[in-house]
């Protein structure tokens, strides 16, 4: 089963969380299968705010970084896609600085026409593979746009990241980065990242979740009345992060709001537990929710790993540093506990090899960052490895070629291997 959508080139990994539905399970790339006795191994090299990686065509590793300082003082930032050596990380071909403004960590992916698409600030850029840019687009909202995903028809959707202003949709043609419809304003504010499947986007807002389709015949997004769900209520819950599409249900976690500087830990804003929400795809009236540690001031500032073969879902409370599995059923409330990390300070997206389960995530602990396998199944270790970064990473891992994997981490990029 090919988990990117057919809008993005087919390669191993081609955008972060290896594709729109957000599932990190790597593709066409066996495990680590890590042996006995067999250890990690770890380069690593200074960054800018390093964001992600992906991989192109055998051999072909991408990186995305932006710079941040200028923002202190209101001044626009930019953006550099680079592509490295897969073994020394190298700069192989780097861009001119791109074109951005307002700083978040932005967005890169492989179009299926062979381009790199790049949303960073309140632009967007397309790219050769050797990284020279080929056309540039000014986003309409002078705010940060934090994601965008490519539906199956090829087509960009993008928002901007406000938690007070309402999100707006930008959909572009990927070959001229031309409006392929009026832009669309969402319900509400969204803070997350978008996910989608097919030509449906789904979108968490600040209080609701909801999806859009895209309408061949009136060649625009249509917003799915039928299906929505208020996941705050009359809760004293924050907003919710990224949600992870299975086919059968949407899986996303909430009190998202946070203080996070360097660290997760400790960051939690709300005096409340954490949740993980699973819904319907079929009716959103529908949905479960269970606490992951049942601690206050439970938050987090990333979306849960589903494995659909397994029948596993991975969440985590950051701010208490405590990492949970549940084994789950058909029925929307079927969750089983299986087992559970305290004092691991697991915040970042994930990658899971699906032959061999092994779960790669990170351990933070006093400026010190551990990146960890797992075995989903059990919750036990297979190996760890200091990082080298100093930060705890909240950003985008992915698998290498090898028995490896690319570990971002704000100020440091480290390629983790099997020694």
């Amino acid at each position: 089963m090919r988990m990117s959508g057919s809008g993005y080139l087919d390669t191993p990994w081609p955008s972060e969380d290896g594709g729109p539905a957000r599932l990190q399970i790597s593709q066409h790339v066996a495990g680590l299968a890590l042996k006995q006795g067999e250890q990690l191994g770890c380069v690593t090299r200074h960054t800018l705010l390093s964001t992600m990686t992906l991989l192109g065509a055998p051999g072909e590793v991408y990186l995305l970084t932006h710079s941040a300082l200028r923002a202190k003082w209101g001044l626009p930032t930019t953006a550099c896609v680079e592509l490295i050596d897969p073994a020394t990380l190298k700069t192989l071909k780097r861009s001119p600085r791109l074109r951005g403004g307002p700083m978040w960590p932005g967005a890169m992916a492989l179009h299926r026409n062979g381009n790199l698409i790049v949303v960073y600030g309140r632009y967007a850029h397309q790219l050769d593979r050797a990284c020279q840019p080929l056309k540039s687009r000014k986003l309409p909202v002078n705010e940060a746009y934090n994601s965008f995903v490519i539906l199956d028809n090829g087509l960009i959707v993008t928002k901007n990241l406000s938690d007070r202003t309402n999100a707006r949709l930008t959909v572009l043609d990927a070959d001229n980065l031309q409006p392929a419809c009026a832009d669309l304003d969402c319900p509400e504010p969204s803070i997350a990242r978008l996910s989608a499947v097919g030509n449906t986007v789904y979108v968490v807002g600040v209080r609701s979740l909801f999806r859009y389709h895209w309408d061949v015949a009136a060649r625009r997004l249509q917003f799915d009345q039928d299906w929505r769900l208020d996941y705050v209520g009359t809760s004293k819950q924050t907003y919710g992060w990224d949600v992870v599409i299975d086919g059968e249900h949407a899986w996303f976690m909430d009190n998202g709001q946070h203080r996070y500087l360097y660290k997760m830990l400790g960051a939690g804003v709300s005096k409340t537990a954490n949740r993980l929400i699973r819904v319907s795809l079929q009716d959103a009236r529908e949905h479960h929710s269970v606490e992951v540690s049942g601690l206050a001031g439970g938050s987090i500032t990333n979306p849960p790993l589903v494995d659909s073969k397994r029948q596993i879902v991975v969440a985590y409370d950051s701010a208490n540093a405590v990492l949970r599995a549940w084994r789950f059923g058909s029925a929307i409330s079927d969750l089983t506990p299986l087992w559970e990390k305290s004092s691991f300070g697991c915040a970042s997206h994930m990658i899971l090899y699906p032959d061999t389960g092994e779960l790669v995530s990170n351990d933070y602990h006093h400026l010190s960052e551990n990146v960890v396998v797992l075995d989903i199944a059990t919750g036990a270790e297979r190996a760890r490895i200091n990082s080298g970064g100093i930060t705890q990473g909240v950003v985008f891992p992915s698998p290498g070629w090898g028995r490896d994997f690319y570990w971002s981490s704000m100020g440091k990029l480290a390629r983790i291997f099997v020694q």
